[in-house]
């Protein structure tokens, strides 16, 4: 049986490429900080993540080149689209995001733009390495060889 889902956890964006590019470590749930058209404009479910990355600059982490379409009825008071946006993350973890980037090669990646159930808007950032252009074939082969072993077992049974 599917998981049960909550109406107020509601995915603006994804980033599902990431995924297959990367080797994601871990993740870590962040805040936004987002002026009210921006807010209105994820509410729409209007956003792209596809092409963003996270960078540790000046003790902040910033999410970088993520779009947010301007919102229609925002007139004057509208955002830019392609702002950078400042991450909320204690500084702990601040100084460890920056430190793994920064040591062992990783990235950080986000891998989704969500409401939760308080209906504030969050990031889940990963931080990640890149694969290789042979792990990336492995995956296909395995994602490959589940949908045509699901195939089987609905065939036969």
């Amino acid at each position: 049986m599917a998981p049960k889902k909550d109406p107020n956890n509601k995915t603006v964006a994804e980033n599902r490429k990431a995924r297959f590019a990367y080797e994601v470590i871990d993740t870590l749930e962040t805040g936004l900080v987002l002026t009210g058209t921006e807010v209105k404009s994820l509410r729409e479910g209007q956003a792209n993540i596809g092409e963003s990355y996270a960078s540790a600059e000046d003790g902040e982490i910033w999410l970088i080149n993520s779009y947010l379409p301007e919102y229609l009825q925002g007139n004057r008071f509208n955002h830019e689209p392609r702002r950078r946006r400042k991450l909320l993350v204690s500084k702990r973890e601040r100084a460890r995001l920056a430190q793994s980037v920064e040591r062992e090669g990783m990235t950080m990646v986000p891998l989704k733009i969500y409401f939760n159930d308080r209906g504030r808007a969050k990031l889940l950032l990963a931080i990640a390495r890149g694969k290789k252009l042979h792990d990336k074939r492995e995956t296909e082969k395995q994602r490959d060889w589940g949908r045509e072993k699901a195939r089987l077992l609905k065939d036969r049974g």
